[in-house]
């Protein structure tokens, strides 16, 4: 699982850094956005397994390897749309490592099923939804794009491989790919899902509700 962790952390620095590149922040913002979408769904974790302090705020390692990768993206000098691919697929890598290592954890923390589902979606998401509000984007689970739900499959595959005692490395890996591939194809064939209808300007004189006849 700690491979996995490292995965997990690397990729999400990478699309926190490539997001800061995008947004023209300084090198200092790039690694503050590849800082806190690698570390930011891990904290989260640990706080909700009760774990205190959290873990990643003492993991050098994790650390370091964010801001490797922060600074990697610093230095890529890519067209914007190639930029923005790679976010995409850094992301989609992310979210499929924790979405898996969340949920094993909070297994062996004893929190299986329903709460363990939870636990690895919102670890998942957690840490892009930091970014994208650090860098004043609205977070793509609030979006009609396919976010959630790839990380929430992944996370009861988990579970469920855990029940049925199949868990092992080559079900864990295709549990990552399974997720990451998901949200690629969502990505590519612009899967959404549902949202409100288009709201109408309401007419200048038309009174509102409560207001006098």
């Amino acid at each position: 699982m700690e491979l996995l962790n490292f995965v997990g952390v690397f990729a999400f620095a990478v699309s926190g850094g490539l997001v800061g590149v995008r947004r023209r922040f300084d090198v200092f913002g790039i690694l503050v956005l590849a800082l806190v979408t690698a570390l930011g769904g891990g904290v989260i974790r640990d706080l909700l397994l009760g774990i205190d302090p959290p873990s990643n705020l003492s993991n050098v390692p994790f650390m370091l390897t964010a801001i490797v990768a922060g600074l990697i993206a610093f230095r890529f000098s890519g067209s914007l749309d190639r930029i923005r691919k790679l976010i995409l697929i850094a992301d989609a890598a992310g979210l499929g490592a924790f979405a898996v290592s969340a949920t094993m954890l909070a297994i062996r923390h004893g929190h299986p099923g329903i709460e363990a589902i939870l636990v690895g979606t919102i670890t998942a998401i957690g840490g892009g939804m930091m970014r994208d509000v650090l860098a004043g984007l609205v977070p793509s689970v609030l979006t009609q794009d396919v976010y959630a739900l790839p990380a929430l499959l992944g996370c009861a595959g988990t579970d469920l491989c855990v029940r049925m005692g199949v868990l092992n490395p080559i079900t864990l890996w295709t549990l990552v790919v399974l997720v990451l591939g998901l949200r690629v194809l969502a990505l590519r064939f612009h899967w959404q899902v549902p949202k409100p209808r288009r709201l109408t300007r309401d007419e200048p004189n038309r009174p509102g509700p409560g207001s006098a006849p």
